[in-house]
């Protein structure tokens, strides 16, 4: 049983460790390229995202499906060095694990839940990977998605439409934040590097989702982490999540066995070609006839 956890756990992490060891400093990060080839492609992620230049459509939503319900089987948060991220064991999940698909996402297929995790500052003026209309949020969390049509992680990181990743940014507030308890509280037996630990009380995905999942930017991209993939369809939700000052040190109170785990994120990546869709629901597309028959599998990801 104990092998089947580890088996599992190398793709909830995005296999931090089995692509080798790598460094968040500006010169590491010019080093990714050198063993990962992709950490040097055109469409590589994070970027920054501006309302202003993003195209706006009246897109499907995104459905999140089981994000209410209660996580089944251990749920177990991991320092691994470069972040901290919550897995689950399939093998002894009860419950169909939760799965999302609409948006831009292909017609017909479900993207299942493989895991999440968070970067964040050591400051509070930076910290998430994406900036947002110039703004450097102090945390993001990826909730990490695998096209169920492939069968595990390794084949979906092939191709372009294998991972969709929701992106939620995390604001400081002074009043703390209680449905980020069970995370929070389990974070001191993780304070070293390579420990891992079960969360001791039930929590469900929405209780860490922004109030308002109707408005989201959404574009094609990459791992921010090696191998750099490029296999991954971003979403991401402009309304935040609250999280209190006291609450976000907690984050900076792990080490990654040299010093504090801290700015964890990526340096922006050059958008390119790329577009970036925002989906808004606005009066005047409700009397665009393209708009109401808008065919979102004929909307290009690239400018031409």
């Amino acid at each position: 049983m104990m092998l089947l956890y580890v088996l599992f756990i190398i793709p909830l992490t995005l296999a931090h460790s089995a692509y080798g060891d790598f460094g968040y400093s500006r010169r590491h990060q010019h080093t990714w390229a050198q063993e990962h080839k992709a950490c040097a492609g055109k469409w590589q992620s994070p970027i920054a995202l501006s309302s202003a230049r993003a195209v706006a459509l009246p897109l499907p939503a995104v459905e999140m499906i089981g994000y209410h319900n209660l996580l089944s089987g251990p749920v177990k948060l991991t320092n691994n060095g470069h972040s901290v991220a919550l897995s689950l064991n399939k093998a002894l999940s009860k419950k169909r694990l939760p799965f999302v698909f609409g948006g831009m996402l292909n017609k017909d297929q479900d993207y299942e839940l493989e895991g999440l995790h968070f970067h964040w500052g050591i400051k509070n003026n930076r910290g998430s990977e994406h900036i947002l209309n110039g703004i450097r949020f102090p945390m993001e969390m990826h909730v990490i998605h695998r096209n169920m049509k492939y069968p595990d992680l390794a084949s979906a990181l092939q191709h372009e439409d294998g991972l969709t990743v929701l992106g939620i940014f995390f604001q400081l507030q002074e009043e703390e934040n209680e449905h980020l308890y069970p995370i929070l509280r389990t974070l001191p037996n993780i304070q070293w590097i390579n420990t891992e630990a079960e969360l001791n009380v039930s929590i469900t995905l929405a209780s860490l989702m922004p109030r308002d999942t109707e408005i989201f930017y959404t574009y094609r991209g990459s791992l921010t982490t090696p191998p750099c993939s490029e296999a991954v369809t971003w979403i991401l939700f402009p309304t935040t999540v609250p999280i209190s000052f006291r609450q976000m040190n907690k984050f900076r109170m792990l080490s990654n066995g040299e010093e504090v785990l801290a700015d964890n994120f990526r340096r922006l990546q050059d958008i390119g070609n790329r577009k970036v869709y925002v989906r808004r629901i606005e009066p005047y597309f409700a009397s665009n006839v393209e708009m109401i028959d808008l065919n979102v599998e004929s909307l290009q990801w690239y400018w031409q």
